[in-house]
């Protein structure tokens, strides 16, 4: 692979990490935000609740996967000189599926009450049952905007335009913190929900249609259904909207299996899925985004031995993950005091929830991994086997979560999510190295397993020296807690940059030197 391509992927990342990195912190600022009006209640749950419909009509509309179905079909057009065709396949996809979806929500709109209650069997309070009734209602128009910004979006990457798309993120975890700041006096949770629509339309569509119309966007309404090439967009997103992926069922099954414990347990379960997604969307969302039009490219170019090398040095560096993981496993406590103990989110569900954050932080590499092993399949255009891979691994871990469930409560279906999002990501990984003949990939499961290894070592140690000799601080106030969380995270560091060189592990050295590099750099300027 030429320097070139690398420096451009380079580029890409940093732009959709710095992204991702504050849409994350900006989504902690939401978390904090709905955690302090309304704690890890029944309101809550309600307000998590009305997100499931919605949710599933992105997933029908996929939405969420309008980048890798249309990306590579758009980027053909461009490679051959005939871009006034890729934008007629755009006007057709948006007109087709936009009208589509816009019935399929007057449809959910008017049946909310009755799929409210298929989706949370075990919500038997009517209040709240009324609440996610209502929110859901309001939640739902916001997926229109969703479906146009992410046909706005891949437009722009496919051109190689990264920086407005990335602000996206941003703008929606704005909205959504003002609705709730605003409105949350007067209307409660329901304030918050305000917010995700208002957030929806500026962040994924205004602000996306201006950036599509930078890049040469030309739109007209068209309802030509025998086009070819829209064809071959069905038949490449077909898969994926009737198929079930990870991320998606672990967000429905948190919810249905959550409906039947005491309330405020999907809450509790929600905010600690928050932070583990933190450290995936930092580690692996924003490297998958940057990296899919690069694969799609050398795909195109038949290049799949390099390919095959960008997705193992991928995984290598996404393994960094682990001993991040670990050290939040140790600071678990501190960590959900720092960030949600205030308002109505006291002590007792700072306790619930960093119990159930340590199992949920055990499944982080995992739900970073699958970021990134699911796009060399979409990269060959291949949507229909990850789709029923997926499809059949959700149906295969429903008796684990209901078996873990019965077993351990919430912390059942915490442990079920890392468990099967493990379980999944390896098994995928092992499906691909045999499809592709991806015959370096012995040396992914090799530094896999050393990290992991050494993680665990740096964990045991963490959690001895907190135990023995930090047990002076007073982790029930946020000065104790965050003094606590700095001193252990400073040795954590010295831990890690030291075994990266002993043991001549480069992706740590070479990240210490990164990092050194920078704050040598800000530091003279």
């Amino acid at each position: 692979m030429s320097p070139a391509l690398y420096k451009k992927i380079g580029i890409a990342s940093a732009i959709m990490m710095a992204s991702v990195f504050f849409s994350r912190v900006i989504g902690l600022f939401r978390e904090m935000a709905i955690a302090y009006a309304g704690g890890a209640g029944g309101d809550v749950d309600a307000y998590q609740i009305a997100f499931v419909l919605p949710e599933i009509l992105n997933h029908i509309a996929a939405s969420g996967f309008l980048s890798i179905t249309f990306i590579p079909i758009f980027s053909n057009y461009l490679a051959n000189n005939n871009e006034d065709e890729g934008w007629r396949v755009f006007s057709l996809i948006m007109t087709c599926f936009g009208a589509g979806l816009l019935f399929l929500i007057l449809i959910a709109m008017i049946l909310a009450p009755q799929l409210v209650s298929l989706i949370a069997p075990g919500l038997s309070d009517p209040q709240i049952f009324s609440k996610a009734v209502r929110m859901t209602r309001i939640i739902l128009p916001a997926q229109f905007f969703f479906f146009l910004g992410g046909l706005l979006m891949a437009v722009q990457f496919s051109k190689e335009r990264f920086a407005i798309p990335a602000l996206a993120p941003l703008l929606y975890n704005i909205g959504i913190i003002s609705g709730g700041m605003l409105l949350g006096s007067r209307f409660g949770m329901e304030g918050f929900s305000w917010g995700v629509l208002g957030g929806a339309f500026t962040g994924s569509f205004l602000l996306q249609y201006w950036g599509a119309k930078k890049a040469g966007m030309k739109f007209q309404i068209s309802f030509n259904f025998m086009h070819p090439d829209l064809r071959k967009y069905v038949y490449l997103t077909l898969p994926l909207m009737f198929g079930l992926t990870m991320t998606f069922s672990t967000e429905f099954f948190l919810k249905f299996f959550g409906s039947f414990l005491p309330h405020g347990s999907i809450a509790a379960l929600n905010y600690g899925l928050r932070i583990m997604f933190i450290m995936v969307g930092l580690f692996g969302q924003a490297v998958g985004m940057a990296t899919y039009p690069f694969m799609a490219r050398l795909v195109a170019e038949n290049k799949i031995e390099e390919m095959n090398k960008l997705l193992n040095d991928t995984l290598r560096a996404l393994s960094l993950v682990v001993p991040f993981s670990v050290l939040a496993m140790v600071l678990r406590h501190e960590i959900v005091l720092i960030l949600f103990q205030r308002g109505r989110f006291d002590a007792a569900a700072t306790e619930f929830t960093s119990g159930l954050l340590v199992f949920l932080l055990a499944g982080t590499f995992a739900f970073a991994a699958q970021t990134v092993v699911v796009r060399g399949f979409y990269a060959m255009q291949n949507t229909l086997f990850p789709a029923g891979f997926g499809t059949l691994a959700v149906i295969f871990s429903i008796p684990l979560y209901y078996y873990c469930m019965n077993v351990m409560g919430a912390g059942g279906i915490a442990l079920a999510i890392s468990l099967s999002a493990f379980l999944q990501v390896f098994l995928l990984y092992a499906l691909w190295n045999k499809k592709s003949r991806n015959i370096k990939s012995r040396a992914v499961y090799l530094f896999f397993t050393k990290i992991t290894l050494l993680s665990a070592v740096m964990g045991i140690l963490l959690e001895w020296f907190k135990r023995m000799f930090l047990n002076g601080f007073d982790t029930t106030t946020f000065s104790g807690s965050f003094l606590l969380s700095v001193l252990l995270s400073a040795l954590f560091a010295v831990i890690f940059v030291s075994s990266g060189y002993l043991l001549k592990i480069k992706e740590i050295s070479e990240m210490a030197e990164r990092i050194a590099g920078k704050i040598k750099k800000i530091t003279y300027q």
